[in-house]
């Protein structure tokens, strides 16, 4: 039987209520987990061939947009070696010393999962070198002249990486890496599943219509539709005694600013600014962002990538555009080419 999971820091985006549900409705074996299927099999060989070998698998690095599941591959995993996790983040590691006694703590076999972890400060991230290629930690007594070094054997375990920006890690530490993955957003009909799913764990009465109409706003990510989902299930509850109806639902994702290509208030506020401002484009990240009035770095990472995804902004050398479809989804006439 698996061991227990020892958690040592909260998840950085949800809230302890949505933690819980996800938690509740994660895919607990390989059958449960719908999408990223070459992902899926290239991790079961490789996990069947250590197991066969007797061997921790190799470490892992999984990338790719927040809430594709980076986090429960990581946790069946675990469960498919039958090891122990110990889950933590980038920024919790903020010392050598809490990698330390982490490392210091694990069992032959165990998995450390490690979220964000283009995040880790440049001297931990040193530090796991020797911890992932020797199994060993190099820890420096006293300083100066007298300064020594004294290497501390570890079990073999396995460092599974989690990041949503691979360009951050650099190339030694990516290099380190045996199993390097990139997970892909997910179609409509995979997110339905998915929701199907969720919605019977859930205890919820919903016919398929509704659920493809959740799966088509969810911008292609399970987290967003199994928040969706519960918004959905919240105002049912409410509004029509737990009776989830399409009009209902629209009408429920309608008070969440949210139209039919799952754009919300924030998205369609940097298309209008765009439009608007800078007659479409192009302009500079940190023009946008001080426009906005929003930090570049959430731009960059949380807004853009979905626009660019269905085609409603470009990034140029010059810098952002907006697309001829972007115009039409917002009503607007495109500028007329000169």
């Amino acid at each position: 039987m698996p061991k227990k999971v020892v958690p040592q820091s909260p998840a950085l985006d949800t809230t302890p209520e949505e933690q819980l549900l996800f938690t509740s409705l994660r895919a607990a074996t390989w059958d449960d987990f719908y999408g990223q299927d070459h992902i899926k099999e290239s991790l079961t060989i490789a996990i069947t061939a250590a197991k066969q070998r007797k061997e921790p698998v190799e470490h892992t690095l999984l990338y790719g947009p927040p809430g594709l599941g980076k986090t429960t591959l990581s946790h069946l995993i675990a469960k498919e070696m039958e090891s122990n996790i110990r889950v933590t983040s980038g920024t919790a590691l903020s010392k050598v010393g809490d990698l330390a006694a982490i490392l210091t703590n694990l069992e032959p076999h165990d998995i450390l999962f490690i979220d964000e972890i283009h995040r880790l400060p440049k001297a931990v991230e040193e530090t796991l070198y020797p911890a992932m290629e020797d199994f060993a930690l190099d820890i420096v007594i006293g300083k100066g002249p007298s300064a020594r070094t004294i290497r501390l054997d570890l079990p073999k375990f396995t460092l599974v990486g989690a990041t949503t920006r691979f360009g951050l890690l650099s190339g030694p530490f990516r290099d380190r890496f045996g199993v390097i993955h990139r997970l892909e957003y997910y179609a409509p009909e995979k997110l339905l599943t998915i929701l199907r799913n969720a919605a019977h764990k859930l205890h919820m009465q919903i016919d398929n219509e509704s659920l493809l109409e959740i799966a088509r706003r969810a911008r292609g990510t399970p987290r967003i539709a199994l928040k969706l989902l519960k918004r959905v299930r919240d105002y049912a509850q409410v509004k029509n005694n737990s009776t989830v109806t399409l009009d209902g639902l629209k009408k429920s994702l309608s008070l969440l600013q949210l139209d039919d290509m799952g754009l919300d208030h924030s998205d369609r506020r940097v298309l209008e600014t765009l439009i608007e401002k800078y007659n479409g484009g192009p302009v500079g990240l940190s023009t946008l962002a001080a426009s906005l009035n929003e930090d570049a770095g959430t731009l960059e990472e949380v807004v853009e990538p979905y626009l660019m995804q269905i085609g409603f902004m470009k990034r140029t050398p010059q810098g952002r555009v907006a697309t001829e479809r972007a115009y039409t989804h917002l009503g607007m006439h495109p500028p007329t080419a000169k």
